[in-house]
């Protein structure tokens, strides 16, 4: 009895020392640059589908990323991104419904939610990596502004084979930096976003390009992109 007594107290001490160095993870990149992502390293170790410099990733700010790629993603991938707190539940919803008719409904995942699962979980799906993953973002939402979950969202995000964030995918598929994309471009980069290593943003098959035409489309309707001033600015 004092032994399983003693088990069940280690794996509680366990338990709240994952919990202490989890959000003082998510506290830290609040401010610091994210260096790398398990995916990043997985792809490298498999040596699938990543180019022959192996992975391509610059950190760059907020502000060096142009308005056009931030409102092509959030058009693309979550149109509610500015307005729910982590959570697409309509979209959830739909999603569920779906999966019980044996079809599959994408664009339920939140920006916020591919953030969480990108920066601090692996990529196959489980349960436990489900429930990770809505720890995570709930803690995101809570530390985090919207303004830090799209800088991290697209400086850690797979956009091409082995190019990971905005300014090496604008150098990968366009010979630009990322503050200089057109609408068309940002559209383009978006627009492989639900599969990076099966789809080109340059040049774009038929497909991409009505994929394109669709999301600066929806960029028009967008209007001005203006984040949430509610928590202290994170520069």
């Amino acid at each position: 009895m004092k032994l399983l007594k003693r088990l069940f107290r280690f794996i509680f001490k366990i338990l709240i020392w994952l919990v202490i160095c989890s959000i003082g993870l998510v506290f830290l990149f609040k401010w610091v640059a994210v260096p790398v992502t398990p995916l990043m390293i997985i792809r490298n170790v498999k040596k699938t589908d990543v180019n022959d410099k192996g992975w391509e990733h610059k950190w760059v700010s907020i502000e060096a990323i142009s308005t056009n790629l931030q409102k092509a993603v959030i058009c693309s991938e979550d149109q509610f991104f500015l307005k729910h707190n982590g959570f697409d539940f309509k979209a959830i919803e739909k999603a569920y419904e779906n999966n019980k008719k044996g079809k599959r409904l994408k664009g339920a995942s939140t920006i916020s939610q591919q953030t969480a699962k990108n920066v601090f979980l692996w990529p196959n799906r489980s349960w436990l990596r489900k429930g990770l993953e809505t720890y995570f973002t709930f803690l995101i939402e809570l530390i985090w502004t919207k303004e830090r979950i799209m800088e991290v969202y697209l400086n850690s995000i797979e956009m091409g084979p082995g190019i990971y964030g905005a300014e090496a995918a604008a150098q990968y598929w366009f010979k630009k930096s990322a503050s200089n994309l057109s609408k068309y471009e940002a559209a383009a980069i978006a627009s492989v976003l639900p599969s990076p290593l099966r789809y080109k943003a340059n040049p774009a098959t038929t497909y991409i390009e009505s994929r394109k035409s669709w999301i600066v489309k929806q960029m028009g309707y967008f209007g001005v992109l203006k984040y949430s001033k509610s928590k202290e600015k994170q520069k």
